[in-house]
């Protein structure tokens, strides 16, 4: 199975980057290699973090997203637009604007996961609640801040809110690109201790894992990948649960060594696959990212049917 993904990931690859392509291919290598880097950077970090934290949250159907990533996205958007203006958006230096947007939501998150884990008498699922909370509250924030708006800057504004490829730089590639494969040594250094970590928490400390620190470092980890996939191309809040399902569903293994991978690899034949059909069969316009949000969230409803049933 993991050959076979292997090999759809890599015709999506060859067809994204070859397909309808027209004159000098020096250009043609460059940009589309570019978005191609980037759409696999993107795949690998949401679909990593996304298995992580249903591992250590003992849960399939939660992703990181329910800790309010994007909405603290969405917030520090708005912000910028709303007190300095649509111009200043479109002028600020995307690398400082990707540092500090990566900055900020990693920093935010870990400081709530520190303040709430390790208490004595706290724990995962107090940390997941409040990240349920301080999303509502970013997204209340958003919204009353884009009624005061001005439809110009709005219109600005909703641009940045959309998950898009098309715009990748590619400073914030090799930013992104070492970040990534740091956190992914460290992930595979883990793998073991991950299979424990699935048993539950008292089985895994019986086995000698120590459970808080372990998890402070995955959480570390999930902060990281899904704020630098957010700052590099918006928020995708239902991708990561598409494709940590199927692959579970495809491999029928629980074993984060088969998992991973699986999941990596069928994001990136989501990602480019629909990109390409996008781009270059119907010649659409529109953003995948709500193709994907779309399709995430029928997903979504769909296991919640099913652990209902149970």
């Amino acid at each position: 199975m993991l050959a076979g993904l292997t090999g759809g990931a890599l015709v999506a690859a060859a067809v994204f980057m070859t397909l309808g392509a027209k004159g000098q291919w020096d250009f043609i290598l460059a940009f589309r290699g570019t978005k191609l880097i980037g759409m696999a950077l993107v795949a690998y970090a949401v679909a990593t973090s996304t298995v992580l934290f249903q591992t250590i949250t003992q849960n399939r159907i939660l992703t990181p997203s329910v800790m309010g990533f994007d909405a603290l996205y969405a917030a520090i958007q708005t912000a910028v637009v709303f007190f300095l203006g649509a111009h200043q958006l479109s002028i600020f230096d995307p690398r400082l604007r990707f540092i500090v947007e990566a900055l900020i939501m990693s920093g935010l998150s870990l400081l709530l996961f520190r303040w709430l884990f390790l208490g004595r008498h706290r724990g995962l699922h107090l940390v997941v609640l409040a990240g349920i909370v301080f999303g509502v509250f970013f997204r209340s924030l958003s919204l009353m801040m884009q009624r005061l708006l001005d439809p110009n800057a709005f219109i600005v504004l909703q641009d940045q809110l959309f998950a898009s490829f098309n715009t990748i730089d590619q400073e914030l590639l090799l930013v992104s690109g070492v970040i990534v494969v740091a956190t992914s040594i460290l992930s595979r250094r883990l793998l073991a201790r991950l299979d424990v970590l699935a048993l539950g928490r008292d089985v895994a400390i019986n086995l000698g894992v120590d459970y808080r620190r372990v998890v402070m470092l995955l959480f570390a980890m999930i902060a990281i990948l899904v704020s630098v996939s957010t700052a590099l191309v918006g928020p995708v809040t239902f991708f990561g649960l598409l494709v940590a399902n199927l692959a579970y569903q495809a491999l029928g293994t629980d074993r984060h060594r088969y998992t991973l991978p699986a999941a990596t690899l069928i994001a990136i034949i989501a990602l480019v696959g629909g990109q390409t059909i996008f781009e270059r069969v119907f010649g659409f316009d529109t953003a995948l990212s709500i193709i994907i949000e779309f399709t995430g969230g029928i997903a979504f409803m769909l296991l919640l049917y099913r652990d209902l049933k149970r």
